[in-house]
């Protein structure tokens, strides 16, 4: 037994792009034609009419145009943005084949356990969740150093265990998260610091909010990208740390959990 689902996109509660409509629109790119493109599906030239101007209707750019007339004795077209919306779907159908493929590993439904369908619900305590590419895996013994790029030229690694990468099935190219707890983010002025920690990112101080006893300081570390680190008010103090002081933000590799 396994789980399989279809995608189907939704606009004001109504079904938008259904499996057979994207057939529908594939074939009319390709054939130019409404008749053609409805015996390819296959359905009937009446179901295809209805069918685009369904979608027309709930869209507030028109998908698909009907021309009459002309040099060729017209035809069906998609718009531009009818292409685009079909280059969306196949993005979101490949999350969705990984998301179900995700399920049906961490779900024995044979043996009745559902309680690891719990994990993909979640909410994740850690602050800081960064998007990256793995640029490189390196396998070890019992661990594997995964290597990742974040936006602009920022890049950091992490050491998970070997069976972790292949329960994630992670490889290179592939879009992760890098999961970091805001405790786990060390703070340092100076440039020059000689440390063990595989991870330095410099970063701009945006913000800190103080609590009674430790302070949330949040670090602009360039394109986009902000961690969070939890320091203790004597930190801030004896550090001088204030809106606008450059930083390095440490963190150990096996500090660094990843997502997929």
């Amino acid at each position: 037994m396994s789980i399989s689902s279809n995608l189907t996109l939704e606009l004001f509660n109504q079904p938008f792009l259904l499996e057979k409509r994207i057939e529908l629109l594939l074939a009319i790119e390709k054939t130019g034609s409404i008749n053609k493109a409805a015996k390819e599906v296959p359905m009937s030239y009446k179901a295809a009419w209805e069918a685009i101007e369904a979608m027309n209707n709930l869209s507030t750019t028109p998908i698909v145009l009907r021309e009459t007339g002309g040099v060729n004795g017209g035809g069906t077209t998609l718009t531009e943005y009818g292409k685009k919306l079909l280059k969306s779907y196949f993005l979101l159908k490949e999350e969705h084949r990984k998301f179900i493929e995700n399920l049906n590993r961490i779900t024995d439904l044979n043996s009745g356990s559902l309680k690891t369908i719990r994990r993909l619900s979640m909410q994740i305590s850690a602050r800081n969740q960064i998007v990256g590419v793995i640029e490189n895996i390196t396998d070890g013994a019992v661990n594997s150093e995964v290597a990742l790029k974040l936006k602009g030229e920022n890049k950091i690694v992490s050491i998970i265990t070997n069976s972790a990468v292949e329960n994630l099935g992670l490889n290179k190219g592939d879009e992760v998260v890098a999961v970091i707890k805001s405790s786990n983010i060390l703070l340092s002025t100076d440039t020059n610091l000689k440390l063990s920690a595989r991870n330095s990112l410099k970063g701009t101080i945006e913000a800190i909010n103080v609590g009674a006893v430790n302070a949330e300081v949040i670090i602009n570390i360039g394109n986009g990208d902000k961690v969070v680190s939890i320091v203790t008010m004597n930190s801030i103090e004896k550090m001088g740390l204030k809106v606008g002081t450059s930083v390095d933000a440490i963190i150990k590799a096996s500090d660094i959990m990843i997502g997929k």
